[in-house]
């Protein structure tokens, strides 16, 4: 008997059932034959603005609901999407020279909505490349939990995608038109990821606000935007929820004071104040720490922050008070601690009014104290409701380290 026979048998045994395994291609699609969307952003919109062209999913029975939504998403054109800088590039309503092709449809969801955008795009719609999520203020007042919803349970979403409320309407943000960047999302997307790096913006992700959202300790933020002269976009403040929506939001410069109570690196905020006797000064903080200690006191949780800041000492507009001595500096740190403490205390009220713990202080007492926690808290909105409560102190500390001073 041939011994090779065996051999040779389980060879070609082994060949027919790798085979279909070696097939990877068979299902293969070309990226110019999908339709990827870079953004979205959504408004509210009544019912009656709807056409009737755009009920694709449903029938007209006179029982859709008074308000629907609008969603204007952001494709990316094959071909015209740029790999680097450049010139050359149209505005997003161009459809001839622009990057991306800007599409609207309305819905009763953002499911709905989605789907009458796929009956108007020939290509499959994937969202493995949205970056930018735009919702306006009307929508982040409402209930999130359907757009939430439909987000995280679909697997083409990143977590590191950024949601963004914004003043206004939000589909204005996908016709701004910036010079330095000639695909509008790219540009919103380097804004805030370079705000992050500079310490302007705490990293605030999609997941990020989910995570909050979903921590009973923790009340969830997002940035808060808006359009200046059309193509300028500025970050106006923190939009923070309660209750899974949005009830206000911060000032700019309460930013820099939210990240300086977190602890959060680096430094970024310039703030301008006025001194006792020196005049009005610049200051640039460089680097943030915090310590927090807690504690129950007479039943109720209660907070220390001890915020430490390092910065420089930017300028000095009163040319006829020099500063030329350490006591003059030790005055500046002194105003700039009081200051700037009086800023904390106020934003830690007013969250503490609107029942939003932005600052995580719920999720200290649950690690620190939980049997504390598991007597009092059963759900998020027992200590959302229990947060107006709290004992925070706040101590600020600045240390300038440097002085470059220019006389205005």
């Amino acid at each position: 008997m041939n011994r090779q026979l065996p051999r040779t048998l389980a060879l070609l045994l082994m060949l027919v059932i790798t085979a279909p395994l070696l097939s990877g291609c068979w299902d293969q699609v070309e990226i110019e034959d999908r339709a990827l969307v870079l953004g979205l952003s959504i408004d509210k919109i009544s019912a009656e603005e709807v056409q009737m062209e755009d009920r694709v999913t449903h029938i007209h029975d006179g029982s859709l609901p008074a308000e629907m939504i609008s969603v204007t998403a952001q494709i990316a054109v094959p071909g015209r999407v740029p790999l680097g800088p450049g010139t050359g590039g149209g505005s997003a309503g161009d459809s001839k020279t622009s990057p991306v092709w800007v599409v609207k449809v309305h819905g009763i969801s953002l499911d709905d909505a989605m789907n009458n955008l796929q009956q108007q795009i020939a290509d499959p719609r994937y969202l493995v490349h949205l970056r930018i999520v735009i919702i306006s203020e009307d929508i982040a007042r409402g209930s999130l939990a359907e757009l939430n919803d439909y987000l995280r349970r679909n697997p083409e979403i990143r977590r590191r995608t950024w949601l963004l409320v914004s003043e206004g309407r939000a589909s204005a943000f996908m016709d701004v038109n910036p010079p330095l960047q000639r695909v509008p999302t790219l540009y919103i997307l380097s804004m805030m990821e370079k705000s992050v790096s500079s310490g302007k913006f705490p990293r605030d992700y999609i997941g990020t606000f989910w995570s909050a959202d979903s921590k009973w300790g923790q009340s969830a933020y997002l940035p808060y935007v808006a359009l200046r002269n059309r193509d300028n976009i500025l970050i106006e403040g923190l939009a923070y929820f309660s209750g899974g929506k949005m009830v206000s939001k911060t000032a700019p410069i309460e930013i820099g004071g939210f990240m300086a109570m977190m602890g959060m690196d680096p430094g970024g905020y310039s703030t301008m104040l006025h001194t006792g006797n020196l005049g009005i000064v610049m200051t640039q903080i460089n680097e943030r720490f915090t310590r927090t200690r807690s504690e129950i006191r007479d039943g109720k949780p209660h907070l220390s922050y001890h915020i430490f800041l390092e910065g420089d000492l930017d300028e000095h507009y009163s040319s006829d008070i020099p500063i030329d001595s350490p006591l003059k500096l030790r005055e500046i740190e002194r105003d700039f601690e009081q200051q700037i403490q009086t800023v904390l205390t106020r934003l830690v009220k007013q969250t503490q009014k609107d029942h939003s713990d932005i600052f995580g202080m719920g999720e200290m007492i649950r690690s620190h104290h939980p049997a504390y926690w598991k007597e009092h808290v059963h759900d998020k909105n027992d200590w959302e409701s229990m947060y107006s409560s709290v004992g925070v102190d706040i101590k600020l500390t600045l240390h300038i380290r440097r002085v470059g001073l220019k006389h205005k």
